[in-house]
């Protein structure tokens, strides 16, 4: 295991505390996942990339990580898709969940240790919510059972809000019975139409908050070490999770709260009312998820991440960058010249950016310092080795030493694995179809051009030339011919 200290900033305390798991050697881990409606937005997809670095994280400091991310495949938007489509809720949350996990894998996300779904859990809710209403921390209302949040002295701990403010300023439903405005469901009977499920109280369903609790419960115990999600759900949904299970139980219920921060488009939050939500699914049909990921570990977890169209372009000139320089050191590493040992030099640069690493993430997951470790290592070795002249064997094993290195470490963060060339000719293809060009059309040009260096019509060769550059293509000349790309600096 790692000798260095482990920090996480805990949304709880508002400050970074000493990672120290309940049993040593295990960490327990629940985040919350998606309700499966429709395709996910792109925010949804921040939590799961994030929270894939802090169980890599934690797997490479050598602990046991048990991690839940659950579905929730029964709720009031599930219902209203349902209807609205005509079909059953339980096959509009098959096929979402479906549709998510197809997205998972094209982002090459390891996978959780358990995927639980709601509606596998029914018994246990039941059970759960009984219990409380046994010791009082919940009460049965014509068929609804809600939470008593006076019976729990620290209701709004997580969230610094005040009970009695609360109270005095949430909007009471004249068709509500319940003791406490602020009172949240546990149980809610069934109406017409909805799907059902028997109970003590009469056919039902769950509330939201309680599903989270109990598959918690269930898979990880009373007391877990690391609960996580997104910012937005701190209130009410994380607070009335520590309310249930501590009212329940009268233990803590996580040690660790990790929140990530929310994707804003040119600052301005994400919302329907705005016009800019867009699926996950359709911003990798349209860019990448090597875009995505590069795009959300390039900031910190807990600020936010912009998605404005020039960051989109900065990102996909940086991740070029990236693997161009693979592309070139996979090139280089097999040349064949005769083995020498690495330069001792960039030996010690390469153990310099490994410790960088390590205390970087040791401290709250700080990816964009592993981003400039990254950018560093990249930076030295385009220096040694991408220089004109001959290749020297040292640079062969320079390069040998900086693939294996950079796909190494990126794997942690589930970037740089693809096969570079092959990417980067998708890069190419992407850009290429945004400006409406056409592959084909700027082969037949550079071919043309390559004719006219071998007739020595030099000034035809130049016009071409000039004519590529309008379009934003780069054109190398080697001896064995001419190669293009297309300048991503200039997106």
């Amino acid at each position: 295991m790692s000798e260095n200290k482990l920090f996480i900033y805990n949304t709880m305390t508002r400050k970074k505390e000493e990672f120290k798991p309940l049993i040593a050697g295990q960490v327990s881990m629940y985040v919350c996942g998606p309700t499966v409606y429709d395709f996910l937005h792109v925010g949804n997809f921040f939590g799961a990339i994030f929270f894939n670095i802090v169980r890599n994280w934690l797997e490479k400091k050598g602990y046991k990580v048990t991690f839940v991310y659950n579905y929730t495949d029964i709720d009031d938007k599930i219902i209203q898709r349902s209807l609205k489509d005509g079909v059953a809720s339980s096959e509009i949350s098959e096929k979402y969940i479906k549709e998510f996990e197809k997205d998972y894998e094209t982002l090459k996300l390891k996978k959780h240790s358990h995927n639980p779904k709601v509606t596998e859990f029914l018994p246990q809710i039941i059970t759960f919510i009984k219990e409380l209403v046994t010791n009082e921390h919940a009460y049965v209302l014509d068929g609804d059972v809600y939470y008593d949040v006076t019976k729990f002295s620290e209701y709004g701990k997580l969230s610094n809000k005040n009970i009695d403010e609360l109270m005095a300023g949430t909007r009471v439903n004249i068709n509500e019975q319940k003791k406490h405005v602020v009172d949240f469901a546990l149980w809610k009977a069934s109406k017409p139409g909805e799907p059902s499920w028997d109970s003590p109280w009469g056919p039902g369903r769950p509330g939201w908050h309680i599903e989270c609790s109990c598959m918690a419960h269930t898979l990880l115990g009373e007391t877990i070490d690391i609960h996580g999600g997104g910012l937005d759900l701190i209130f009410p949904h994380h607070e009335n999770e520590i309310a249930q299970s501590e009212g329940r139980s009268g233990k803590p219920f996580a040690r660790y709260w990790m929140h990530n921060n929310m994707l804003v488009f040119s600052n301005q939050k994400m919302s329907k009312s705005l016009g800019n939500v867009r699926s996950g699914r359709s911003f990798m049909e349209e860019y990448n998820g090597e875009i995505l990921k590069f795009m959300i570990l390039s900031s910190h977890y807990r600020s936010n991440v912009d998605f404005s169209q020039g960051q989109i372009e900065r990102s996909i000139g940086n991740l070029a960058r990236f693997y161009s320089s693979l592309a070139f050191a996979e090139k280089l590493k097999n040349s064949g010249l005769q083995l020498v040992p690495v330069p001792k030099s960039f030996l010690d640069m390469i153990a310099t950016a490994d410790e960088k690493i390590a205390l970087s993430l040791d401290d709250d997951f700080n990816t964009p310092e592993v981003m400039a470790a990254f950018y560093e290592v990249m930076r030295v070795f385009n220096n040694l080795c991408r220089v004109p002249g001959k290749i020297k064997p040292d640079q062969q094993a320079i390069a040998e030493v900086y693939f294996a290195w950079l796909r190494k470490q990126a794997e942690l963060m589930a970037i740089f694995q693809e096969e570079p060339i092959t990417f980067l000719h998708k890069l190419d293809d992407m850009i290429l179809r945004r400006r409406g060009l056409a592959r084909e059309n700027i082969d037949k040009t550079v071919a043309a051009r390559t004719r006219a260096r071998i007739e020595k019509n030099y000034a035809l060769s130049d016009e071409l030339r000039d004519e590529l550059n309008k379009m934003g293509v780069l054109v190398q000349d080697a001896p064995e011919g001419s190669t293009w790309e297309v300048d991503k600096t200039r997106l």
